[in-house]
């Protein structure tokens, strides 16, 4: 199953409202998009990207995060995320991820991710 990972996308989207920003989530005291919140975005392009090729009764969960948040976003911007599956080692995932406002690059990074037995995990 792990083997045919490599080259898949997910894509997750969000429109930018109070609760996603930097005051609200205590990351900062500007009100614009926080990073936890682009984290997330981001994270939930990874899940996106491998959740129909996962094996019934496996989950993945996140092990490891490098973002750069690059730019600042408003409450009502429409932020796009997008997860690309660059590395499989056994249970392990890697995702080239970046996070885009239009056109405009917000965020980029990488995410690692496990395979899970989602009961044994539990």
């Amino acid at each position: 199953m792990t083997e045919n990972l490599v080259g898949l996308t997910g894509s997750a989207s969000l429109t930018v409202s109070e609760a996603d920003l930097a005051t609200a989530l205590g990351s900062g005291d500007v009100p614009v998009l926080a990073t936890p919140a682009v984290l997330a975005l981001c994270e939930a392009a990874t899940v996106a990207a491998i959740a129909e090729l996962l094996d019934e009764g496996s989950t993945s969960v996140g092990a490891h995060v490098e973002l750069d948040h690059v730019a600042p976003s408003r409450v009502g911007a429409a932020i796009e995320a997008h997860a690309h599956v660059t590395e499989v080692d056994r249970r392990r995932v890697t995702f080239r991820v970046e996070a885009r406002e239009g056109e405009d690059l917000i965020a980029r990074g990488q995410v690692v991710r496990y395979i899970v037995d989602r009961s044994r995990f539990e």
